[in-house]
C-alpha cells in the first residue's frame, strides 16, 4: 500500500521542475511499462492494478532492482495524468546528460517545438527510421513530459534525447546540417545521406533565423495543394523518408 507521501512524491513528477530535481519521470500505460521493463531502463518502482501483475507477472519478477507495488484502481487514477489510467505506471530515472555525437550519424534537431504530441511522434519517427538521438533546444517541450513518453509508444527507451544550445551546435561542427524551410530547395533533388543534422523548427513560426543562417542546406517538401504548413511531424516523416532511405 502507497503512503500519502509516496503518491504526493509521484503527482510531483508531473512538474518539469520537481523531474529536474529528482532525476526522475513517470512513463504510463501498458505498451511504455512492459518496454521500459524489457530494456532493463533504471526503472524505480512500478505501479498496477492486480490484473496487469497477473498479466505480467514474469516481466515483473524479472525486472531487477524495480520495486513492483499493487494498487487498486482508485489510486492508480490518483497517480496517473491521464483522464483513463491504463493499467501501470513506471517511475523511471532519467538518463545521465552526455554530450551528443555527430559525426558518423544522422541526428534530428528541434528548436522550440512545444506539442508533447510533436515530440513524442518524432521520437517515435527517429526511432522507426534508426536513428538514434533527438537534439532539442531548451525550449522544447521536456521530453520526459507524461504526455511525450506515451506518445513515444516506448521509442523513449532506444532513443537519446539532449537538449542544448543549437547556435553553438551548429556552429561547431562541420557536419552537414539540413534545414526545413518554406523556402528552400527541393527535397527531392536530394540522394540518401548517412551523416548529418535535420532540423525541425517550431509548429507556427518555423526556424530562427540565428538557427537557419548556420545550416549547410535548406530543404523544403514541395506543395502541391493549398495547405499553408505541415505538422512538424508529419514533416520529419517525409524527410526522414526521403532523406534516409
Amino acid at each position: 500500500m502507497l503512503s500519502k507521501a509516496q503518491i504526493k512524491y509521484i503527482q510531483a513528477l508531473q512538474l518539469k521542475k520537481n523531474r529536474q530535481k529528482f532525476g526522475q519521470f513517470v512513463a504510463e500505460g501498458d505498451k511504455i511499462v512492459q518496454e521500459l521493463l524489457l530494456a532493463n531502463q533504471q526503472v524505480a518502482g512500478v505501479y498496477a492494478t492486480r490484473e496487469w501483475l497477473e498479466d505480467h507477472r514474469d516481466l515483473a519478477e524479472k525486472a531487477a532492482g524495480a520495486n513492483v507495488t499493487e494498487v487498486d484502481a482508485a489510486v492508480l487514477k490518483q497517480l496517473s495524468s491521464l483522464s483513463t489510467p491504463n493499467g501501470a505506471l513506471a517511475v523511471v530515472a532519467i538518463p545521465a546528460a552526455e554530450k551528443p555525437v555527430l559525426y558518423g550519424q544522422v541526428s534530428l534537431v528541434l528548436e522550440t517545438v512545444q506539442d508533447p504530441g510533436n515530440l513524442g511522434t518524432i521520437i517515435r519517427i527517429a526511432d522507426w527510421f534508426g536513428i538514434t538521438q533527438v537534439i532539442c533546444s531548451p525550449d522544447c517541450v521536456d521530453a520526459y513530459n507524461a504526455k511525450t513518453v506515451q506518445s513515444t509508444m516506448g521509442s523513449i527507451t532506444r532513443v537519446k534525447v539532449y537538449t542544448t544550445d543549437l547556435v553553438s551546435l551548429l556552429a561547431d561542427t562541420t557536419v552537414p546540417s539540413y534545414a526545413a524551410t518554406l523556402h528552400g530547395d527541393n527535397i527531392a533533388g536530394y540522394g540518401k545521406i548517412t551523416e548529418g543534422m535535420i532540423l525541425i523548427g517550431n509548429e507556427s513560426r518555423g526556424l530562427s533565423d540565428e538557427v537557419m543562417e548556420l545550416c549547410s542546406h535548406r530543404i523544403t517538401i514541395p506543395r502541391l495543394g493549398g495547405a499553408e504548413s505541415l505538422n512538424a511531424a508529419v514533416a520529419t516523416g517525409i524527410i526522414c523518408g526521403r532523406l534516409l532511405i
